[in-house]
């Protein structure tokens, strides 16, 4: 009756552990989704950044317009006092000394409109780019959207599956005594979620390591838990079919 009853109890714990392996990996994965999102967040917010930079940029020389166009007011109002004073003057050497600063300020204005005209130009080039930056992150906007979608779908598929696992996992429970369920508790929780792992050509699964042949009969005596000398996980063998 104990080697049944032990038997017993090993088929469950290897059935709890497969239940287990997948939680532990779900919930891995799980986890995992909120860093997801929050990179494609940072993504999508630097692409946004972009158009900004440039809706700044056509701002500054929507200003450097309006400042060159001041300055060339001034110039022009200060034309115009001049013209105005010729005919004040008395004599020619003033006359063409007043003519002299006349066309200076003319040929300081003409400095000034050419400045306004590479200033329109970069307007209309910063406004095309706007717009086509604008499409673009359109585009981005969808393809981020899209992806955060299919990031919020699986985690809520993980949410569904591991509600089953966990009815699965509560089902199970009974069939396995106290003791030993601790036992195994407590060697999940210490050894990466797996408890207990097959001896194949005595090897441990779990770490790989020699698993001697006075320990293999040990484990198919089903008098107690055997557990591996290294990594301290439950051994079992899977029994030929006779």
């Amino acid at each position: 009756m104990a080697i049944t009853n032990l038997k017993a109890q090993l088929t469950s714990l290897v059935q709890l552990q497969t239940l287990d392996t997948e939680i532990y990996s779900l919930k891995n994965e799980k986890d995992s989704k909120p860093r997801e999102i929050k990179a494609l967040e940072d993504a999508f917010g630097q692409k946004k950044l972009n158009l900004a930079d440039a809706e700044k940029k056509l701002l500054d020389l929507q200003k450097l317009r309006k400042e060159r166009e001041l300055e060339l007011g001034s110039k022009e109002e200060a034309t115009k006092k001049l013209q105005g004073q010729l005919y004040q003057l008395k004599t020619n050497k003033e006359y063409q000394a007043m003519l002299q600063q006349i066309d200076d300020a003319k040929a300081d204005a003409s400095v000034i409109e050419d400045k306004i005209l590479e200033a329109l130009e970069a307007i209309d080039k910063a406004k095309t780019d706007i717009e086509k930056e604008k499409v673009h992150l359109q585009e981005e906007e969808k393809k981020f959207n899209a992806q955060k979608k299919t990031v919020e779908d699986r985690t809520k598929e993980i949410d569904a599956r591991l509600a089953e696992l966990e009815s699965k996992r509560k089902q199970l429970l009974p069939a396995i005594e106290k003791k030993i369920l601790a036992q195994y508790e407590r060697i999940l929780t210490n050894r990466d979620a797996l408890a207990i792992v097959r001896v194949i050509n005595n090897t441990c699964q779990g770490c790989n390591m020699f698993v001697p042949p006075q320990v293999i009969n040990l484990i198919r005596m089903y008098e107690r838990i055997i557990t591996c000398e290294v990594c301290n996980r439950m051994l079992y063998i899977e029994e030929e079919a006779s």
